[in-house]
């Protein structure tokens, strides 16, 4: 099916960051499991083999790869560091525990031997604190009472006293409106935000630059969102996080449906729209990261979420928030579970590691505004080239039956090359 795009190289519709891919390291041990399946081996924060090789080309194959390290399990992590006072030990599972299990602990030789692979990689890091420290339950999912900074303010201290440089603490995670395991009022949040934000101030008064605080790392609510900026105000909270799992539960039989079906997957640009609103009106100030993203929730998609369909949406995704100005994306995850763009075992990459790659050696950080005759079966995105003159065009044709023959063409100077876009069946 014949089908034009036309690039508009003239105006900039949004930026990310320069290294906008992303992907995460994540809490959960070996014995998480879901329907049945347990797809995260020993792949955690706290057991990851951070001396093999593959992984250690993996993440040095991006020079810089994004890494941020967070998840569910983050808001019941204590640090081995200071006054700690109680026994350190790794999770374990609990009846009547947050997400099924006891709390957990990092030590600071495990943090020296995650910063060695981070060093030697060259990774710029983002790191979750727990802000649930210190809080009771109040009902049901709800939690209160202030937050006790001391752990957090100990284990920052260790990190800098050791040279670890940390691109942005981030506050809690999906605690935010509702919550998932666990919530707390956004006030309560705001003014917790606030907190870090003058721990992380007082410790790096002497460094020559202060990382930036993230938060809240959680599912968008716009009164929740809203309310956090407000009371945070400007030179707080420098950066909104949220998370997005828009393909379903890892169960759903119709994943590979929903990933080929490109009215399911524009669903979400409501949620990217909204934030973007909720930003200008209330913190304009601040930059929005996707901090989490997997597709499917629940660990992923048993035989799909590691597969090459899956590309489908990863690359739509990625095009679709950075033309919404999101600065960073981080895909859940590096390692763990199904949605792992490396092997939780071999860590040989699956497919979606090798999109990750090439939009982070091909895409630059300038997206372009660019318009089609095509059938709505064909998503296009187009970015100034990384790194030379030029604009990169990403085609995705999630048609099963039909074949486009694309002519691009810049509407700034009329030059035109074609392109054929097989259908999804041919690939």
């Amino acid at each position: 099916m014949p089908a034009t795009v036309v690039v508009d190289g003239t105006i900039t519709v949004a930026e990310t960051d320069e290294n906008y891919v992303c992907a995460t390291i994540d809490w959960w041990p070996h014995d998480k499991c879901d329907y049945n399946h347990c797809p995260w081996e020993y792949t955690s924060v706290v057991n990851l083999d951070v001396t093999h090789s593959l992984l250690v080309k993996a993440i040095e194959a991006f020079r810089p790869l994004r890494i941020r390290i967070g998840g569910s399990l983050q808001d019941q992590v204590l640090y081995d560091v200071g006054n700690l006072g109680s026994p350190c030990h790794s999770f374990f599972k609990m009846k009547g525990g947050l997400f099924g299990f006891s709390k957990g602990c990092l030590n600071m030789d495990r943090w020296d031997a995650l910063n060695n692979l981070f060093s030697k990689t060259g990774a710029i890091i983002s790191f979750g604190l727990n802000a649930l420290h210190g809080r009771h339950k109040i009902k049901n999912k709800v939690w209160g009472g202030p937050w006790n900074s001391t752990n957090a303010h100990d284990f920052i201290s260790y990190t800098i006293s050791k040279g670890y440089k940390i691109e942005a603490w981030e506050f809690g995670n999906e605690l935010s409106g509702t919550g998932i395991g666990a919530s707390v009022s956004a006030d309560t949040y705001a003014k917790d935000v606030g907190k870090l934000n003058e721990i992380v101030d007082a410790l790096y008064k002497n460094s020559n630059k202060k990382p930036s605080i993230m938060a809240p790392g959680g599912f968008f609510e716009q009164g929740w969102f809203a309310k956090l900026l407000k009371i945070t105000g400007p030179g707080t909270l420098n950066t909104v996080s949220h998370h997005m799992y828009n393909l379903g539960a890892g169960v759903d039989h119709h994943l590979i449906e929903h990933i080929l079906n490109p009215y399911y997957l524009s669903k979400v640009s409501k949620t990217f729209s909204s934030l973007s609103q909720t930003i200008q009106q209330n913190g304009p100030w601040a930059s929005v990261w996707v901090g989490e993203s997997g597709g499917a929730f629940n660990s992923g998609g048993f035989h799909v979420s590691d597969t090459s369909v899956n590309s489908f949406w990863y690359l739509d995704q990625l095009g679709m928030a950075a033309a919404y100005n999101t600065k960073v994306y981080c895909r859940q995850t590096l390692v763990g579970g199904h949605y792992s763009l490396l092997n939780t075992t071999t860590f040989v990459p699956n497919p979606d590691y090798y999109s990750a790659l090439l939009w982070h050696r091909l895409m630059g950080k300038t997206v372009l505004g660019v318009t089609t005759t095509a059938s709505p079966y064909l998503r296009y995105y187009a970015h100034c080239s990384k790194g030379r003159a030029g604009i990169t065009l990403l085609l995705i044709n999630m048609s099963n039956n039909t074949d486009f023959i694309v002519k691009a063409r810049s509407r700034s100077n009329l030059k035109q090359v074609q392109l054929e876009a097989e259908s999804a069946a041919n690939k």
